[in-house]
């Protein structure tokens, strides 16, 4: 299960009314980076059978299944950190990231 802050939900519902022809945000992870994994972030346009669909306070989330081992119990949240806004991953599967913070290794 993926859960998303407050802060996390409103982010999403302002980007989604920029961009209504699509039907959520899509989380999803891929194989980058000097650790082994890296999170990816787009808009989904449509949800296939290879897709699990999350709804949390009207906000949809679309994730591959097959990333779901990986980002199982994560919590998305955004943060403001001056002029710095960002999603943050709190992510329980993560047991080593890389210096940049760019990618992340879990255990199998």
């Amino acid at each position: 299960m993926i859960t998303l802050t407050n802060s996390a939900v409103e982010r999403v519902r302002e980007m989604m009314a920029k961009h209504q022809d699509k039907i959520g945000l899509r989380i999803g992870v891929t194989e980058s980076g000097c650790s082994g994994y890296s999170y990816a972030l787009d808009f989904a346009e449509i949800a296939t059978d290879a897709d699990s669909v999350i709804e949390q306070d009207g906000v949809k989330i679309v994730i591959q299944q097959s990333s779901l081992p990986l980002l199982d119990g994560m919590e998305l949240d955004f943060v403001k950190q001056g002029l710095n806004q960002s999603f943050k991953f709190n992510n329980p599967n993560v047991v080593s990231s890389c210096g940049c913070g760019e990618s992340f290794s879990v255990t199998k």
